[in-house]
């Protein structure tokens, strides 16, 4: 099956020199590079979605939140960490 793809001219400068370095023709060089890609399984899941998945990431109803706005809410709690009264 034929595909054509374009790429970028630095890209394609840096192909060709591998491929005559290498002695490799560009068909085998993208070939190989995409049987790698696709054999590695599926991709990780990042950092957010593993803490989503545990946990960690989102909210929770409470008294507090049903009456105060979340803005003060964060205005507080930094007061209250640094010592400073309203």
């Amino acid at each position: 099956m034929t595909t054509t793809v374009r790429i970028p001219d630095r890209l394609e400068q840096m192909l060709a020199q591998y491929c005559v370095e290498t002695r490799r023709s560009k068909s085998e060089v993208i070939i190989e590079l995409l049987e790698q890609r696709f054999s590695t399984g599926p991709a990780e899941k990042s950092p957010y979605e593993i803490a989503c998945e545990a946990g960690f990431i989102g909210s929770f109803a409470s008294e507090k939140a049903s009456t105060i706005p979340t803005k003060e809410r964060v205005k507080a709690a930094i007061r209250e960490k640094h010592g400073r009264s309203a």
